[in-house]
């Protein structure tokens, strides 16, 4: 058996589905990848070498209603399914619920937990522990709807950044849960079940108001603000006017050679990176980003004394 699908994402996991889902002897009947920008687009580049129906479309709504036109041009394909592969955009429900099957959802976190666009980072932001994946089939709200394939138990570790989090331990596991997903559907054995809505929770997105250090926190909870807004959009401080972005975070208890340095302040340097005081210890920072330049050592961008606030 097969699926008449269309699928919705970018980058290399939208390639990649787009290739899991061909192997399983799916009928892909159309690719909507992100518009042609100054990069190209791996899904994009892969839906056309195949000859795949392409679509690059920059939205699907205006003033909050479905462009008659797209909905349109997506029921004229005949979709049984849409499989939404990391889709940033907000679609209409005259496509979402189009399709004799509906949609299904990817999302990069053990819903009903970490709903929001910047899953990944909330994660290692908040200091959980374990992550996984999960489809869905989407509702109106954010990342909600019953939940088809969960895939838990992965260590959020010490070190992990979004990612590494995302490309070593959630990319391949959520290749397989929509392999898993859209086999289920095709083969007529799909069993949804509810979000528990008391488990729920939203985050907005990481911008660079909620990337600023804020030196009043402790050192553990500032390694983790670094290695969650890494590699976007950078944690950052000021020393004086320069806004230093901060890379490879990670947080050490303070010893004697420290004393009381004040929180913020770069109190040694050693194998590349900066120890930076913090109100109960110490954070290191392995790379550095000045103002618009390139990533370097932070040992090479930062002196002892130097002050971030």
């Amino acid at each position: 058996m097969s699926l008449r699908i269309a699928l919705f994402g970018q980058a290399p996991f939208g390639r990649d589905t787009l290739l899991r889902l061909l192997e399983a002897g799916h009928d892909l009947v159309g690719v909507y990848a992100l518009p042609e920008g100054a990069r190209p687009d791996p899904l994009a580049d892969e839906a056309a070498q195949r000859g795949l129906p392409l679509f690059r479309h920059a939205r699907f709504r205006r003033k909050g209603a479905a462009i008659p036109e797209l909905a349109n041009e997506h029921s004229k394909l005949g979709a049984e399914l849409n499989v939404l592969a990391f889709v940033t955009m907000i679609l209409p429900p005259e496509i979402v619920d189009g399709p004799v099957h509906g949609s299904l959802c990817f999302h990069p976190s053990l819903l009903p937990r970490f709903r929001g666009g910047n899953a990944l980072a909330w994660q290692i932001l908040l200091g959980a522990r374990e992550s996984g994946v999960t489809v869905f089939r989407p509702e109106a709200g954010v990342d909600t709807g019953p939940i088809l394939v969960q895939k838990g138990g992965v260590p959020i570790s010490p070190t992990d950044t979004s990612a590494s989090l995302y490309f070593d331990k959630l990319y391949g596991l959520g290749l397989d849960a929509i392999a898993l997903a859209v086999a289920a559907i095709d083969a007529g054995t799909a069993v949804f079940r509810a979000q528990d809505e008391t488990d729920a929770s939203h985050q907005g997105l990481v911008d660079d108001a909620v990337a600023r250090l804020d030196w009043e926190k402790d050192a553990a909870e500032l390694g983790r603000w670094i290695r969650g807004c890494d590699p976007q959009p950078g944690a950052w401080a000021l020393r004086g006017a320069e806004v230093v972005r901060c890379y490879d975070g990670s947080h050490v208890d303070r010893d004697g050679s420290t004393g009381t340095a004040r929180a913020g302040l770069v109190v040694r340097l050693e194998d590349g990176a900066a120890l930076v005081a913090a109100r109960d210890g110490l954070v290191r920072i392995g790379r550095v980003r000045v103002g618009d330049g390139a990533k370097r050592p932070a040992a090479e961008a930062l002196r002892v004394d130097d002050r971030l606030t």
